[in-house]
């Protein structure tokens, strides 16, 4: 038996939780299909979110999940696996439910793939970290490390020397000739090291990395290691729906408009499902934006269908 709502949010982070939070103070019958994945994780805290500076990631969404209940939206734990669209969408999860809605939020985000060097999926989220903005702070003035994924890692090793003046750029698989002279012009007056050669781990001692080590062998004591991960939007039912995706250097993203809405009419995308650089803070306000949209659009959509238009009267 399928079950029917108005509005279907696939993704229980900041983005889904928000967007669920103005549907359900609109009195609009919402489901939240939540996997249980956040990307934020492995990370003790989330910072830069104004009065919600510092606060664990599990409680801030544990608070979220209180603050729609209240509204009477319905937050499962399960995954949804097909979607089809028709007269409205209808979902598929893995748990065997089959439910039906007449718009949907994806808000499925993405996921970091991490470089493959010992040491740095261990420490990921402690002191092998990839946002200065999330992280910078609390790491102030200790001895970075800043292993390059690519070319556009000069840009992480840039950023970062504005929290210590003791930076140093590791090239790992980047070539020395792939930096323009103003990378190197801006390493040097940001006072970066720059180290050619590949690295081979992270040196850990105890619960703390204390070095970076090379593949000669050779050793750089560092307290702490930028890196960027490759970022992989979770785009899947959006492809299936046939969602335009346009290429970005951080992958493909969904075309959306300013408030989330997709190339497919009644999808919309928020939070990372839709662009690299949403921070919850961004996303929260997205999914807002596109909650409030949404009620908006059903319920112009329920009134033009019970009021037909009227005959102008005027001759043809």
């Amino acid at each position: 038996m399928t079950e029917t709502y108005e509005v279907i949010v696939v993704g229980g982070g900041a983005a889904g939780l928000s967007a669920a939070l103005v549907l359900g103070r609109a009195r609009r019958r919402t489901l939240v299909v939540d996997a249980g994945e956040p990307r934020n994780a492995p990370s003790a805290h989330m910072q830069g979110y104004l009065s919600r500076d510092g606060m664990p990631p599990a409680e801030f969404l544990a608070a979220g999940r209180e603050e729609i209940a209240r509204y009477g939206v319905e937050l499962i734990r399960d995954r949804v696996v097909d979607v089809e669209r028709g007269e409205g969408f209808a979902v598929a999860l893995a748990g065997g439910r089959h439910v039906h809605a007449r718009r949907l939020v994806v808000a499925t985000g993405l996921k970091d793939e991490l470089p493959a060097v010992p040491g740095v999926a261990e420490r990921f989220g402690r002191d092998v970290l990839h946002c200065p903005y999330c992280h910078g702070w609390e790491v102030r003035d200790q001895a970075f490390g800043v292993l390059a994924t690519s070319p556009m890692s000069v840009h992480q090793a840039l950023m970062v020397s504005q929290w210590s003046k003791d930076v140093t750029f590791f090239l790992h698989e980047v070539a020395e000739s792939d930096l323009s002279d103003d990378d190197l012009r801006r390493l040097a007056a940001a006072g970066v090291k720059v180290v050619p050669g590949e690295v081979a781990e992270l040196v850990i001692d105890g619960d703390r990395l204390t070095g970076v080590r090379l593949a000669d062998g050779s050793v750089h004591a560092r307290e702490v290691v930028f890196t960027a991960p490759r970022a992989v939007p979770q785009t899947g039912l959006l492809e299936k729906l046939g969602a335009e995706l346009q290429e970005t250097p951080m992958g493909a993203y969904p075309v959306v408009d300013p408030t989330g809405l997709t190339s497919v009419p009644g999808v919309w995308a928020v939070g990372n499902t839709m662009g690299f650089a949403e921070q919850v803070v961004n996303a929260a306000a997205g999914g807002y934006r596109a909650g409030a949209t949404i009620n908006g659009e059903l319920l112009m959509t329920d009134l033009d269908a019970a009021t037909p238009a009227q005959d102008s009267g005027v001759g043809v």
